[in-house]
């Protein structure tokens, strides 16, 4: 069956795999398209800086109207990272945009790592409840 949504993915792995990019990778698992393994390699000059990072990518049929539900499967401590694996990133939530693509999302993701967004509802719960 072939959607929009699923041309789309296709289109944004492509672009992922032409663009050779050494900070992540993302590929569709054999048997469902609409799930992705993404690795993200830790920023440098960061405590993540010789991290490999596996994350979950899951599309709906509104992708990409709708934002994918992303998890993080390696452990990691991070302030925007729940620990089920659950991210905290405005594009994942209100500010997502049909422009963003896989490419966008993990560089993000990445970015996140980096740059902690110290408003985040995480972290407020965090500090509320101390």
């Amino acid at each position: 069956m072939s959607t929009f949504a699923r041309r789309r993915i296709i289109q944004d792995l492509n672009k992922i795999n032409k663009d050779q990019n050494k900070s992540f990778e993302a590929s569709p698992f054999a048997n469902n398209i609409m799930c992705c393994h993404a690795i993200i390699r830790g920023p440098e000059d960061t405590i993540w800086e010789c991290g490999i990072f596996h994350l979950i990518i899951n599309f709906s049929e509104e992708y990409p109207v709708s934002p994918p539900k992303v998890k993080f499967i390696s452990k990691i401590f991070h302030p925007n990272v729940y620990a089920d694996g659950n991210i905290c990133l405005d594009i994942l939530q209100n500010q997502w945009s049909p422009i963003y693509d896989i490419t966008s999302l993990l560089t993000s993701i990445q970015s996140l790592l980096n740059d902690p967004n110290t408003s985040s509802p995480f972290l407020l719960g965090i500090f509320f409840f101390f």
